[in-house]
């Protein structure tokens, strides 16, 4: 009665999840087309004939994390278009150039900008909205081309700001970044030196703003309420326009889909209803638990830091390939001298396709609408397969050795991942630096995939779940770091 309940619950807040997501977006008009290969989205009401804005995304981003401010402007009247810069999303080509000088990559996602700019511009000045990496990008388009209007920068860092430019800005920043929330105060200061945070300061023609989006960090300032009503104002000021619209809470509502998705794998996995017999538990000591944790977080990342691998045109991604394979087999091996057979199980074929259906298909159709770009271009499926042959050994034995094991010690087995990457950014800081920024989306795989895989594995034992997990995992981490070519 208890799974009943719980089940009923997760489909109804699923069903309230979509219904207000998609209110976020009704009465809208959704092109999608390109600017030389840059695929970009244009919102817009029917025959709005508002100004142009043009919006940007972070490093790692896409349009679709964009959408949370596209669709309150474009309610509101104005024409919005989103793109994707080269590297990210579904822009078939990577980004290239020297990514240490302003000359090299920055340049090239500045002119990829104005080419956007300039297909869309009309009599008014383009509006730019942009987040994080985007910032620094619009404040020098900014200073290129004479038709742009008002900025909305979040989460901004450029060192191209100074007192007289640009000339009209508004700077949000997460109430938990603090660094990037001091930057905001110094822009503002350079036009008023006795403004403070949530001060407008205006001087020599020069207006510029500072304000705070409540509860947010880096990302979740993407489906800020206020940070979309401030947007949205500063435009209107801009533009003397006052059309006010309704701003829903699609972040609650984009959570509570992923949790209900997420939690409506147990019953699926209950349904298979498999009578195979399940294999016990790795018979292991503390102290050999311990071990096989500990071992590989060491050894993989002194095997594999100083090497360098150019096989995969993604940041990281050769290297982390070859760290997660080395770091399963480790495991794996671990294992089997400690505790002698492997209890791993046997593959049931249904419930992995069942799990990577679910995992792939409905969670990542409900990410790639309403959150983040989870289905590839073509180009990306290379690196996808490559990311499995390292994903898939380091997920079964995940699933080998937390077969069965009380929380506190799956939530420490999966620590020592985490911890080897970090050890092997210490050793090879240069060049692993970005796999820093990967280690928020492995947390994320392992509470939502992970719960999934759990789920599914208490069916069906550890070697599905791995084998299912280790391909999810692959396309999840193939899909959401930039392309780049030397």
């Amino acid at each position: 009665m208890r799974r009943r309940i719980v089940s009923l619950c997760a489909i109804l807040i699923a069903a309230l999840s979509i219904y207000v997501l998609e209110t976020a977006r009704a009465g809208l008009d959704a092109e999608r087309w390109f600017v030389n290969n840059t695929p970009v989205t244009t919102l817009s009401k029917p025959n709005a004939d508002g100004p142009h804005v043009v919006v940007a995304h972070g490093f790692a981003g896409s349009r679709e994390m964009m959408l949370g401010y596209g669709h309150v402007l474009a309610q509101a009247g104005y024409r919005v278009h989103l793109f994707d810069f080269e590297g990210h999303g579904t822009h078939p080509l990577p980004m290239s150039g020297d990514v240490t000088k302003i000359e090299g990559t920055t340049q090239r996602l500045v002119r990829q900008t104005l080419d956007v700019i300039e297909a869309v511009e009309g009599a008014e000045p383009v509006a730019l909205l942009g987040h994080s990496m985007a910032t620094d990008v619009l404040v020098r388009v900014a200073d290129q081309h004479t038709n742009t209007g008002p900025l909305v920068l979040l989460s901004a860092f450029s060192l191209a700001i100074t007192n007289t430019h640009p000339r009209n800005m508004l700077l949000i920043s997460g109430q938990w970044e603090p660094p990037l929330r001091d930057f905001a105060v110094k822009a503002l200061r350079m036009v008023d030196a006795d403004a403070v945070e949530g001060d407008t300061a205006t001087a020599n023609g020069v207006v510029r703003a500072a304000k705070i989006a409540p509860y947010t960090e880096h990302v979740a300032i993407l489906q800020s309420r206020s940070g979309r009503e401030d947007a949205l104002a500063w435009l209107n000021r801009a533009y003397d326009r006052d059309q006010s619209v309704h701003v829903p809470p699609t972040g609650w509502a984009f959570l509570g889909l992923m949790a209900a998705i997420t939690a409506l794998a147990a019953p699926l996995a209950r349904a298979l209803n498999n009578t195979a017999a399940l294999p016990p538990k790795a018979p292991l000591t503390g102290r050999q638990l311990a071990s096989i944790v500990a071992i590989p977080m060491v050894l993989t990342p002194i095997m594999a830091a100083p090497w360098e691998f150019h096989f995969l045109p993604v940041l990281v991604a050769d290297y982390l390939a070859v760290h997660l394979g080395l770091y399963g087999l480790i495991m794996l091996a671990l294992i089997r001298f400690m505790a002698g057979p492997i209890p791993i199980g046997r593959l049931n074929a249904l419930a992995f396709a069942a799990l990577v259906l679910w995992g792939i298909g409905v969670f990542g159709l409900a990410l790639d609408r309403y959150g983040a770009n989870f289905f590839p271009v073509p180009e990306r499926f290379m690196i996808i397969a490559a990311l499995a042959i390292g994903a898939i050994p380091f997920m079964v034995a995940d699933a080998v050795t937390n077969w069965r094991r009380p929380l506190w010690q799956r939530i420490l087995i999966r620590l020592g991942l985490l911890t080897s990457l970090g050890i092997a950014v210490a050793i090879n800081p240069e060049r692993l630096f970005f796999l820093i920024m990967i280690a928020p989306v492995i947390v994320l795989f392992f509470l939502v995939h992970g719960t999934m895989g759990r789920a599914f594995g208490k069916q069906v034992g550890p070697l599905t779940a791995g084998l299912a997990l280790g391909l999810i995992l692959a396309w999840a981490l193939g899909v959401s770091f930039p392309m780049f070519s030397a």
